[in-house]
């Protein structure tokens, strides 16, 4: 059984993608600060094929997973 864990998009207070954090699927919020170990295993495990979810819960994936990656810090 694989520990690797998956994330989900946040939504900021006003209803939008929040744009400087993501859910991790044990509930922690991970701030984009590449100083974070969080972070930096995050971003280890979407290259690694980990799923990224939308707000909604669906799986976020090819052009659209590339250009959110692209987009981070």
């Amino acid at each position: 059984m694989s520990n690797q864990h998956t994330y989900k998009q946040a939504l900021d207070l006003k209803g939008n993608v929040n744009t400087f954090c993501v859910l991790r699927s044990d509930g922690a919020c991970l701030p984009f600060d590449k100083h974070n170990t969080d972070y930096q295993q995050f971003r280890i495990d979407l290259v690694n094929g980990a799923t990224l979810n939308d707000t909604s819960g669906n799986p976020i994936t090819g052009d659209a997973l590339t250009t959110f990656i692209s987009t981070l810090p």
